[in-house]
């Protein structure tokens, strides 16, 4: 199953990397192919806008979405929920 991982960067040190591959690393031991938008790299030109359109349509192709911790703090992250409840894509939270 491909999952999207979803959750806070924007103000985070080293925009929160180390939790969506941590992440990643444990959707992959469990079977999955982890979609990590941790690994998008636009260069230090690009904007929110660019990125989340990226996001976006990664999130498209998933089969399941994946909330870290703080998702819900995250202008993006709760944008990416949305799409993924309007789309029916199934939900699932870091526990």
């Amino acid at each position: 199953m491909k999952v999207y991982i979803s959750g806070p960067m924007t103000g985070i040190e080293n925009f929160n990397r180390p939790a969506f591959f941590t992440a990643a690393d444990e959707l992959r031991a469990a079977g999955h192919e982890p979609l990590n938008p941790a690994e998008i790299d636009l260069g230090t030109d690009a904007d929110w806008h660019e990125y989340i359109r990226l996001d976006i349509r990664a999130l498209t192709h998933a089969d399941a979405i994946y909330l870290l911790d703080g998702w819900e703090n995250s202008r993006g992250a709760t944008l990416e929920k949305q799409l993924a409840d309007a789309m029916q894509i199934p939900v699932f939270r870091k526990d």
